[in-house]
């Protein structure tokens, strides 16, 4: 059985999950592809030999699709996952679900109203696939090195994309730390508060960098710097501290050279070339999930308004002054 998949918003982003789902993963099948921009899906249909179907409602109505991917802009992802459901499709919903809690909770009622054998929502927060992350979580749950009493995450980026606010760092980058975390210690994030100190001369119209403190139901503190703008490359870390030893991610890098008496590590230029593999891994284990009917390991409608609520408090901590929100 092949599942025909088809892709809505094919920029960086959905271009990458098309090429993957097209050349890679075993048992999809790239049918279709829209987006607002008619040249660019043309390319991409092109490339995969697709179809270019005239908007995401288009997409999502065509009956050769079986399943479908959406990559557009957050304040779409709302509206394009309710006309999947209400074409009984499953749907792959690049982070966030949506931009508000209050969407998200439209979409876990859409969905639960379908009552079917299957949730057909699942949401794109593919570091719970990335080995770095799963070989840090499988120690840190081991117990081995006791119980985590902090963390510390830094999300680095190499320039945003023109316009954006504060608010939307956090919603639409930020995001991710506000799953992994709570998964990566197995306890929900219950209070934050926003932090800011100077910004950089390159973030236009946000602040850049932000800093964040999380709390968990097991009190664990967690530090979080988010800096997308930070220019020399895109870099992920992550270090848990226990009672008696951490874990950290290490460089994301396989060469370290040696010349002229320094030794130095190249940075990817951005997410993808990060996180290849657990975009790949992910949207292999989705495209299963549905040949054999059964629930995915991907993160859940209800994962992705956990994360939206966690950030609904950010945004409110950062309008009363970095006091402490509770989630």
């Amino acid at each position: 059985m092949s599942v025909r998949v088809g892709v809505v918003g094919v920029g960086v982003m959905g271009a990458d999950h098309a090429r993957t789902i097209a050349r890679v993963v075993s048992g999809g099948e790239l049918v279709a592809v829209a987006d607002f921009d008619s040249s660019v899906a043309a390319a991409v249909a092109a490339e995969m030999d697709a179809r270019v179907c005239a908007d995401g409602a288009a997409l999502i109505a065509d009956e050769d699709v079986d399943a479908v991917v959406i990559a557009t802009r957050d304040d779409t992802h709302t509206d394009l996952v309710l006309a999947a459901l209400a074409a009984g499709k499953p749907v792959m919903c690049e982070k966030p679900l949506a931009p508000t809690a209050e969407d998200c909770r439209r979409v876990i009622s859409a969905q639960g109203a379908l009552a079917a054998p299957v949730d057909l929502v699942t949401v794109g927060f593919m570091r719970r696939f990335d080995p770095s992350y799963v070989t840090l979580r499988d120690r840190v749950l081991s117990g081995d090195l006791g119980a985590p009493l902090m963390a510390h995450c830094v999300s680095r980026t190499v320039a945003t994309s023109p316009g954006g606010d504060s608010a939307s760092s956090v919603t639409n980058s930020a995001i991710h730390e506000l799953d992994i975390v709570p998964w990566l210690l197995n306890s929900p994030i219950v209070e934050v508060s926003w932090q800011r100190g100077r910004s950089s001369v390159n973030s236009g119209t946000r602040q850049d960098p932000q800093l964040y403190l999380l709390r968990t139901a097991s009190d664990v503190l967690v530090t979080v710097e988010l800096f997308l703008n930070a220019r020399y490359g895109y870099d992920t870390r992550c270090e848990v501290v226990m009672e008696t030893g951490t874990s950290a991610l290490t460089l994301p890098t396989h060469v370290v050279t040696d010349a002229e008496r320094r030794r130095a590590v190249d940075y990817p230029a951005d997410w993808i070339l990060r996180y290849r593999d657990a975009y790949r891994i992910e949207l292999q284990e989705w495209v299963d999930s549905l040949v054999e009917k059964r629930p995915s390991t991907l993160a859940t409608a209800h994962d992705g308004l956990r994360a939206a609520r966690v950030a609904d408090a950010l945004v409110e901590s950062m309008h009363s002054a970095g006091g402490w929100v509770a989630v």
